[in-house]
């Protein structure tokens, strides 16, 4: 329990969902749906060749990797500011190096890409869904975040300009 608290959990805040906590409790719920979503690949998505599906299943294997990366990378450079929660920690810092120095929102990006890993991997239709919904969701819950850090943080404005949201380069 005091782990739960120390991230900002509390009785109140599951009432009223003032911290996020319906939005952590509705991320757990698509990832899981995610895991147990049936492979659905239509007749025209097969790939008739074994070089070009190596090929694929390699690209998706890197494309993993580079999710994973993100994913670790992030835990690690938040540190002590880690709560599972979109509300900013009381006792936290705003973190601007390492992989956040890259990309704002690292382990929303490695979800996103380990997901599109996946997709890439079983060449499935409904995980294509699966995944848009899941970068639909967590960009809508990062806007969220945003809003409390810039709140918190009076630099985190000029972060966002330097600093793309969920894919390195690109958004």
């Amino acid at each position: 329990m005091k782990l739960l608290t120390s991230w900002g959990f509390t009785a109140e805040g599951w009432r009223n969902g003032q911290r996020g906590e319906y939005l952590v409790l509705l991320q757990a719920v698509l990832i899981i749906g995610f895991v147990l979503l049936p492979v659905y690949r239509p007749s025209g998505w097969s790939i008739n060749s074994s070089v070009w599906l190596y090929l694929l299943w390699a690209f998706a294997g890197f494309v993993g990797l580079g999710g994973s990366l993100l994913l670790l990378k992030g835990f690690l450079d938040l540190g002590s500011n880690l709560t599972p929660l979109p509300y900013p920690r009381e006792d936290g810092s705003l973190v601007q190096s390492g992989i956040y120095g890259v990309v704002r929102h690292p382990i929303y990006s490695g979800l996103i890409l380990t997901a599109l890993s996946w997709t890439l991997f079983q060449i499935s239709l409904s995980h294509l869904i699966g995944t848009a919904i899941l970068f639909i969701f967590l960009n809508a819950k990062a806007s969220r975040e945003e809003a409390w850090l810039t709140q918190k943080y009076s630099d985190y404005s000029a972060y966002q300009q330097r600093v793309k949201k969920l894919l390195p380069g690109l958004y």
